[in-house]
């Protein structure tokens, strides 16, 4: 592919993450055709400007897959699996990998996918939905140099921040740590905030002081935002990776558990962070 060339983008996967990417790859001119098992999903990128495709294997003509699929078993049946992409992909075509996997997960994929021709860029995205609408999602790329260099013309269109970590599988430990440090501050946020409740304390009040003194954090800033809905997921592929190499992390097994009831917490009673 010439450095001028856009490549023909594949996505598997247009839930609200999804489709605001697709948005702006279709803005900044490129050829995007959408895989998704919700039809829903794929009227509004359709009404976007995207091809539709009925499943992964018939996006073979594609040079850059982006996979926004949720789990790591997911991840391996559209890729993988019967009709998985990587059978019909041609040499030199990359598979960019922004679900929130384990890293063990995109290595082995790298593996298989370097024996056809193939490339993986681990590309987890940090940040949410409100910044994907706005185009300032934050990339986390693990992988070859020039596989990367490939990767930031096409996130580049949805994403103000692209840091490369490392190796494949980097990408995706720079996630998990991320990951790691939201949810262990969201669980404090909810006893903090229960805590300073019970002394009849103006709670946004305290949050806006809060904001200017060593308790800022960026799950503060975001309260409203938070809904704990991949929590559970997140804090088992970190608790994995710590299996893996032998570590004893008890806060982080106790957040684990605690990221449980915190989805219950939010959505139905939470501290009143934000509530003027």
């Amino acid at each position: 592919m010439t450095q001028d060339a856009k490549e023909k983008v594949g996505i598997i996967g247009v839930g609200r993450m999804g489709q605001p990417m697709v948005k702006h790859m279709i803005r900044h001119g490129y050829d995007v055709t959408a895989v998704d098992v919700s039809q829903d999903n794929l009227d509004k990128v359709a009404a976007m400007g995207a091809k539709i495709a009925a499943a992964p294997k018939d996006l073979g003509d594609c040079s850059f897959i982006v996979l926004g699929v949720g789990y790591d078993d997911e991840v391996n049946a559209v890729v993988l699996g019967e009709g998985g992409v990587l059978a019909v992909l041609k040499p030199g075509a990359i598979i960019a990998i922004s679900s929130t996997v384990s890293p063990e997960t995109v290595k082995a994929i790298d593996e298989k996918a370097r024996a056809k021709g193939c490339d993986v860029l681990d590309a987890p995205i940090c940040r949410g939905r409100w910044f994907a609408d706005e185009g300032k999602l934050l990339a986390l790329f693990g992988g070859r140099d020039e596989v990367v260099a490939r990767g930031r013309a096409v996130y580049g269109t949805f994403s103000s921040d692209i840091a490369h970590l490392g190796d494949v599988g980097h990408g995706q430990v720079g996630k998990a740590m991320n990951n790691l440090m939201l949810w262990i501050t969201s669980i404090g946020l909810i006893e903090a905030g229960r805590v300073a409740e019970s002394t009849g304390i103006d709670l946004p009040k305290l949050r806006d002081a809060l904001m200017l003194s060593s308790g800022k954090s960026q799950a503060l800033e975001d309260w409203d935002q938070t809904t704990f809905t991949w929590a559970l997921k997140d804090m088992q592929i970190v608790m994995q990776m710590a299996d893996k190499a032998g570590l004893s992390l008890p806060l982080t097994g106790a957040v684990k558990e605690m990221v449980k009831e915190g989805r219950r917490i939010k959505a139905t009673n939470p501290p009143g962070w934000t509530k003027k």
